[in-house]
């Protein structure tokens, strides 16, 4: 795949130019582990910049706006009216807290399940919370490479 083509695909699974440009220069990976480690820490190690970056092309939870994330969120549409009210006040209670969307991976994991962290990571102070959104990140990343090579 050429390059340039490989950084598109890259970014439709974490929108951080930067860190697609240097997994693509990473080739060639074994298998799809190296590539998925290679990803992982490279999200890992973004600076404010990119994490930044990489955060502006995720949805709020509760809305999301493309494909993958309507297939990743799909467990809030088990959350009754009180439960999306609640979804979109703690949004907007941790927007407010941290400057950014409320990141979560959230493939497999219930409406509930992601209103309680929600509700847990506003506890955070923001150096904690700043790990806690890589790793989300990392996970997020590492599902939507995986997809790709998985039907």
């Amino acid at each position: 795949m050429p390059a340039a083509v490989a950084e598109q695909v890259l970014l439709g699974c974490c929108s951080a130019p930067d860190w697609a440009a240097a997994v693509v220069a990473g080739r060639p990976y074994a298998d799809l582990e190296a590539l998925v480690s290679a990803a992982s820490e490279g999200v890992l190690a973004l600076d404010e910049k990119g994490l930044a970056t990489a955060l502006a092309g995720h949805a709020r939870i509760g809305a999301p706006s493309d494909g993958a994330g309507a297939r990743e969120q799909v467990g809030v549409a088990g959350l009754d009216e009180a439960g999306r009210r609640e979804l979109a006040e703690g949004n907007r209670a941790y927007e407010e807290r941290f400057g950014h969307v409320y990141l979560v991976r959230a493939a497999g994991r219930s409406g509930e399940e992601m209103l309680a962290l929600l509700h847990e990571r506003l506890r955070h102070d923001p150096e904690t919370e700043a790990e806690v959104v890589r790793a989300q990140l990392a996970e997020i990343t590492a599902l939507r490479i995986e997809s790709l090579w998985t039907p």
